[in-house]
């Protein structure tokens, strides 16, 4: 039954006078206008579209706008709305500007493409393709920057630098062989 009803309806919808397919004229709000006389913003699109971005008369904001988050509209993919709600409910201060969680969002997606460019290289380097936390203990400890700003951080399975103190290495020897035999660097009497 609904769907008889539904092709009733679109039947109507194609003998209706003002409605028309060509791109001869445009109807908006069931006014005919022909396309001489449009802006050259709605003449590329079609009637839909057109009505769609209007209002009675061309006044006031769109009707069927289609929401914009603001991470989309900082370019960002950090979802700026989370942080700003994050900000809010902490209670860092009474009030929250509308540009703070922008540039908070921006920050924080910052540092994480640094960590993340500079773990990858790591696990190319060990010639693997997944990231794993002793990658990015690896690219943080390694990287003077962010080594600083992480300094009281603890990555969990993360591991240590490899680090091998100069006392503990063989010395070389000076007659150019390169390395030294591992029993000639005891000291004589």
């Amino acid at each position: 039954m609904a769907i008889r009803d539904k092709h009733l309806s679109s039947n109507r919808r194609e003998s209706h006078p003002l409605i028309q397919t060509k791109r001869q004229s445009t109807t908006l709000h069931k006014i005919q206008i022909p396309n001489s006389h449009l802006s050259s913003k709605f003449r590329a699109m079609g009637s839909s579209e057109a009505a769609a971005k209007t209002t009675k008369g061309g006044r006031g904001k769109p009707k069927f706008s289609k929401s914009i988050s603001r991470s989309s509209k900082a370019g960002l993919q950090f979802p700026v709305g989370r942080v700003a709600r994050y900000l809010k409910v902490g209670r860092y201060a009474q009030r929250v500007g509308s540009g703070s969680p922008v540039y908070l969002s921006a920050v924080l997606e910052y540092l994480a493409a640094e960590v993340l460019e500079l773990a990858g290289n790591a696990a190319r380097d060990n010639k693997k393709t997944r990231i794993i936390p002793r990658h990015i203990q690896l690219a943080v400890r390694n990287d003077e920057e962010l080594s600083k700003l992480m300094g009281s951080v603890t990555i969990a399975s993360g591991g240590v630098l490899p680090n091998i103190h100069q006392n503990l290495l063989p010395k070389k020897v000076a007659g150019g062989k390169g390395k030294a035999e591992i029993g000639s660097a005891s000291q004589e009497f």
